[in-house]
């Protein structure tokens, strides 16, 4: 996970970020329940996987168009 954060996958300010919260979590967890660190490391593999989908701009972009437009509605009303 680190490697792939400090080679730039992943949303900006993804790799300090991953690691204040795996020591939040490596901080709250005991030796016989590490959950809340699986839940990170699932986290920003989430995060690198959507980074690296090529439709995801094109999504963003959408729900951006679609949030200018419902605005521009609201205000016509």
């Amino acid at each position: 996970m680190r490697a792939t954060l400090l080679s730039g996958h992943g949303f900006p300010g993804d790799r300090d970020a991953f690691e204040t919260d795996l020591q939040r979590a490596l901080e709250a967890s005991s030796e016989t329940d590490l959950t809340a660190v699986a839940a990170v490391v699932v986290d920003y593999r989430g995060r690198i996987r959507l980074c690296q989908d090529p439709d995801f701009d094109i999504a963003v972009q959408e729900g951006i168009d679609l949030t200018m437009r419902l605005k521009r509605e609201a205000r016509a009303e």
